[in-house]
């Protein structure tokens, strides 16, 4: 319904500048500030007010005075207050929530028609996903999730980085080492974990072995890559045998979160057919276009980039970036948009990208990027080459054994009680655990760094996935014990606490919407808290299923039961969390 009021404020302003000659290109539109009564509000006066040579507030005034809310079926009365211009809603306008809220579906948006293609995770198949890469996963699939909400055709991709110097050493030291030669054990029984160690010991061969025998190794690695390049088949399936065994236990593990793919995208595919040659030939002809030290690289400082981008080395071999200009190419013709989700350290190739995808005469405003930092433990820094780091696998295992003691400490007497088995307690236990470090990772905007604290991720009394899950769970136990009523008068919701709780439930699609055109999944991760907020209250103050409230009014609060059950389950869907029917 936010939407629909939004709309009819945009055509009541705008009816009003027109009335009073003003122009009407910035309405100025936003929620008004809390403790406002108004669910809509202008600032539009703030900007006029230097034009007329008025104060703020008299513009408002005028503005406010020169609108017509009769017209309109959810705008009740348009006031100003100070500099701004406030809309308050028709009594419809709260009556129709409570009717759309109770649709399963409540936040979905009408489709748009536009497919979008979102690239996220893309981890380099060298071993197990580790911790400081984790938001790629969770912030792309949330990014998807909510484009998905949005009304959008999306499809995810994860594009698999089979080409480049890292899986030709892999390649090279699966063949060469035998498990003897293994320094250690497989850390877990998936087969990322075993392979992994081949890769560090063909490192630790690189770094320590005697020159001439490095050298032998490093003409071996040159030839895969070589192979590669031109084509060569049986290079391609000696390389796709360590690839696909390790991308297969890396997609078990991203399942966990959960994170899942439509397409897995191969670099070499882009080798294979021709496109990254036919490319590279193409920036060869391009003004910016030089050779220096036997390499091809581009120019593009009339794009404010000192540094060069290489994109033929001086053996002729191209480089990921060559081969992902190929990929993006490939992206504009199948789909309307694309957006790519990428760490910080890859913010200037992202950017040298682009530049080098419109000197190729492409349309690169259907590209988005969202850049992320990394998420950092209080254990220190990770490396999967050296084998140092600590693993996904490890933070959700700590994560499901945390909430399991939570769990189990809140639910003690409930298990007794309820006969709510060790199955249950398990189940929750994950719901609790994953959904955890997902909010903890997807509430923060991408771009600042992360330091996962258990404590904070974990507390079920505050701003955490537990916290909102537990109101979901309430609402669940609410239902459980009655049957929903067909029809509820709105009108009877009379507390404060009964319509702000009406009032957050008819901001969510609208905050979808926002939250959607700025690929900021955070904004669901803050609402679902405020809204757990509001019902909190709304459960403390307004007794549904007590013997003294009035059957009328209790088929009222069911229906807005109903409706925030709703709205909490699929504000956590949305960010990829499991929405628990009991905790």
């Amino acid at each position: 319904m936010f939407l629909a009021l939004r709309a009819e404020v945009e055509s009541a302003l705008t009816g009003a500048l027109e009335t009073l000659d003003l122009p009407t290109d910035d309405l100025g539109i936003e929620e008004p500030p809390e403790g406002v009564d108004a669910v809509v509000a202008s600032s539009v006066a703030f900007r006029l007010a230097g034009e007329l040579g008025a104060p703020p507030a008299e513009v408002a005034a005028r503005i406010a005075d020169a609108v017509d809310a009769d017209e309109y079926e959810y705008v009740r009365e348009v006031r100003a207050q100070g500099p701004y211009v406030n809309v308050l809603p028709t009594p419809s306008y709260y009556a129709d929530t409570l009717d759309a809220g109770r649709d399963d579906d409540y936040g979905e948006l009408p489709a748009t028609g536009e497919d979008v293609l979102v690239e996220h995770t893309s981890a380099n198949p060298t071993g197990p996903v580790h911790v400081g890469r984790a938001r790629n996963p969770i912030v792309g699939d949330a990014v998807a999730r909510l484009l998905d909400y949005a009304g959008h055709d999306v499809t995810t991709e994860y594009y698999v980085n089979d080409a480049g110097r890292q899986m030709a050493v892999f390649t090279w030291a699966y063949e060469t080492f035998d498990e003897d030669d293994l320094d250690s054990e497989p850390e877990r029984g998936r087969v990322e974990y075993d392979l992994v160690r081949y890769y560090r010991k063909g490192n630790a061969y690189l770094e320590e072995a005697h020159p001439d025998a490095v050298e032998a190794a490093e003409d071996e690695i040159q030839s895969i890559l070589q192979g590669l390049e031109e084509g060569d088949e049986e290079t391609y399936e000696r390389v796709q045998r360590v690839v696909d065994q390790v991308l297969g236990g890396m997609r078990e593990c991203l399942l966990r979160l959960p994170a899942e793919f439509d397409e897995f995208v191969k670099e070499t595919s882009f080798m294979r057919d021709g496109g990254t040659k036919e490319l590279a030939e193409r920036l060869q002809e391009t003004d910016e276009a030089v050779i220096e030290d036997g390499a091809w690289q581009l120019d593009l400082s009339e794009w404010g980039y000192e540094k060069k981008l290489v994109f033929l080395r001086s053996d002729g071999t191209s480089l990921y970036t060559t081969r992902d200009l190929a990929h993006h190419e490939w992206k504009f013709d199948a789909y309307d948009r694309s957006v790519t989700v990428l760490g910080e350290d890859h913010k200037l190739q992202a950017g040298q990208l682009q530049a080098a995808l419109e000197l190729l005469g492409n349309d690169t405003d259907q590209l988005e990027n969202v850049i992320y930092s990394y998420v950092n433990l209080p254990e220190g820094k990770m490396s999967t080459r050296r084998g140092t780091g600590i693993d996904l696998d490890d933070l959700l295992d700590e994560a499901i054994q945390r909430a399991r003691e939570e769990v189990e400490k809140r639910l003690d007497d409930r298990i007794r009680e309820d006969d709510i088995d060790a199955d249950d307690v398990e189940r929750i236990a994950e719901q609790v655990g994953v959904g955890a470090v997902r909010y903890d990772i997807v509430s923060k905007q991408p771009q600042k760094a992360i330091t996962f604290e258990w404590d904070e991720a974990l507390d079920f009394e505050a701003q955490s996935a537990p916290y909102i899950q537990y109101a979901h769970a309430r609402s669940c136990g609410i239902l459980d014990d009655t049957e929903t009523p067909d029809e509820a008068d709105a009108s009877l919701l009379e507390a404060d606490a009964e319509i702000e709780l009406l009032r957050e439930t008819a901001r969510f699609p609208g905050v979808v919407d926002a939250a959607a055109a700025d690929l900021e999944p955070h904004q669901i991760a803050t609402f679902a808290r405020e809204y757990a907020d509001a019902f909190n209250t709304f459960y403390r103050e307004c007794p549904v299923l007590a013997d003294d409230v009035d059957p009328a009014v209790r088929s009222a609060r069911l229906a807005l039961v109903a409706s925030a059950r709703n709205t909490l389950a699929n504000a956590l869907d949305v960010l990829g969390i499991e929405a628990p029917r009991s905790m």
